[in-house]
C-alpha cells in the first residue's frame, strides 16, 4: 500500500512551526520510515536511533521544504541520506554481537512454515546488496511508485526498475537455494 500524502494544511502548519502538526506527521510516518530502516540496517536499537534523528532533520528542514517534491519523497531522501551517512559510520567502527531483538521476532506464532518462509525472505533481502536492497524496500514495504523512488534515489527511472527486477530475482534465487521458493514448493505440492 502506497504512503499517503500529508494533508497541504496539515504540512504548511509543521512548516510554520507547529510542534502539534509536526507531531502528526512524525505519527503518520515513523513506523515505515523506521521499517525501512531497520530492513536496511539489521539493528533495531540502531533503527530507533536513526529514526528519531531522521524526524529530528526533517523537523529542522521542514521550513525550507518546498512543494517541487512529494513530501514522502523528500522524507525518505533525508532517510537514504542518514542511512549512508550510517553505512559511512559503520566501516569505520568495529561490529558488535548481534542480539536477539535484532533478529525481528514478531509478537504472534505464524505457522511454523509461514515463519520460516518469511525468516527465509528477511535473510534473503538482508543479504542484498544496499542499492538493491532500498530500491525494493522503497517498492515493496513502502509502497512506493516508480517515479518516487527515482526521486527518492535520484536515479533514472530504468535503474529503479532494473534495481527491483534484480533484488526480487536475487530473493528469489536465495529462496530457491534454501528450498522455500516457489520452484520448491510446486515441487513439493505436486508429491
Amino acid at each position: 500500500m502506497a504512503l499517503l500524502q500529508p494533508a497541504p494544511e496539515l504540512l504548511s502548519r509543521a512548516q510554520r512551526g507547529d510542534e502539534a502538526a509536526f507531531a502528526e506527521l512524525v505519527r503518520a510516518y515513523q513506523t515505515p520510515v523506521f521499517n525501512y530502516v531497520f530492513r536496511l540496517i539489521g539493528n533495531r536499537t540502531l533503527a530507533e536511533d536513526l529514526t528519531q534523528d531522521i524526524f529530528m532533520k526533517v523537523h529542522q528542514g521542514l521550513p525550507r521544504f518546498t512543494l517541487r517534491a512529494k513530501f514522502t519523497t523528500w522524507l525518505f531522501q533525508v532517510t537514504k541520506n542518514r542511512v549512508l551517512d550510517e553505512f559511512r559510520a559503520r566501516d569505520r567502527r568495529p561490529q558488535s554481537a548481534s542480539s536477539i531483538e535484532d533478529a525481528g521476532l514478531s509478537v504472534f506464532d505464524p505457522p511454523i512454515e509461514e515463519a520460516e518462509l518469511i525468516a527465509a525472505l528477511w535473510r534473503a533481502i538482508g543479504a542484498l546488496p544496499t542499492d538493491l536492497k532500498a530500491a525494493l524496500l522503497l517498492r515493496d514495504v513502502i509502497g512506493m511508485s516508480y517515479a518516487e523512488i527515482s526521486d527518492t534515489l535520484e536515479i533514472s527511472l530504468a535503474n529503479v526498475k532494473w534495481r527491483i527486477y534484480r533484488a526480487r530475482e536475487d530473493v528469489g534465487h536465495a529462496l530457491d537455494r534454501e528450498g522455500v521458493g516457489p520452484a520448491t514448493r510446486v515441487a513439493s505440492s505436486a508429491m
